[in-house]
């Protein structure tokens, strides 16, 4: 996911609210330095759970950072997607973890969160998640048992031979072209470079 050094720098959370859940002082203390440094000055700060509830009910956010361990911040953002604390119940949520074996980035993809990130952190990785999913917008999808954004990093569409289950996927046959086909020429002639004058 390269980014350019000029993207980073251009990059700056000065106006974002964050919360940042971690019940250890070490993590909490190495998040709060990291996002600072990307400009953030509005830090809602969380050691428990119940901390972090009651400050989504009072202000809005940009962006959670939470620590996954112990399996208590997975649950709360499930909690936090199936809320209905509007916005905040859409915030993107960036998990952190120090282990992360395929099951914790299967649970974390399952209770909502945008991404998981091992750790320890690096201030470089953690911008790029962030860049990364303020850029991505994938939709959000509720139904009975997911409710966070959708989990597919690219939409091919329904398999074939499916039916599609979200209100957006196309159904149905492809007809016939419309129109024929462009010739090469023409193509070829819009992707050239052309002098524009002003």
């Amino acid at each position: 996911m390269g980014l350019s050094p000029e993207s980073r720098a251009r990059f700056n959370l000065e106006r974002a609210s964050v919360l940042v859940l971690d019940e250890s002082p070490m993590g909490m203390s190495i998040l709060v330095q990291i996002l600072t440094g990307f400009g953030v000055k509005t830090l809602h700060r969380c050691e428990k759970v119940e901390e972090a509830k009651e400050t989504i009910a009072k202000v809005e956010v940009d962006l959670i950072v939470c620590d996954g361990a112990g399996g208590e911040g997975y649950d709360f953002v499930s909690w936090l997607r199936t809320s209905k604390i509007e916005p905040n119940c859409y915030a993107p949520v960036l998990l952190t973890s120090g282990h992360t074996p395929s099951h914790a980035v299967q649970k974390a993809r399952d209770c909502g969160a945008h991404f998981i990130m091992a750790k320890p952190l690096t201030p470089i990785a953690v911008l790029e998640r962030i860049i990364w999913i303020a850029r991505e917008g994938r939709r959000f999808v509720e139904c009975d048992t997911y409710v966070g954004p959708d989990r597919r990093f690219k939409n091919d569409g329904v398999p074939a031979g499916m039916t599609g289950r979200r209100r957006d996927d196309l159904q149905g046959d492809i007809g016939d072209a419309q129109s024929p086909n462009m010739d090469q020429e023409v193509i070829d002639s819009l992707m050239k470079t052309r002098r524009v004058e002003l």
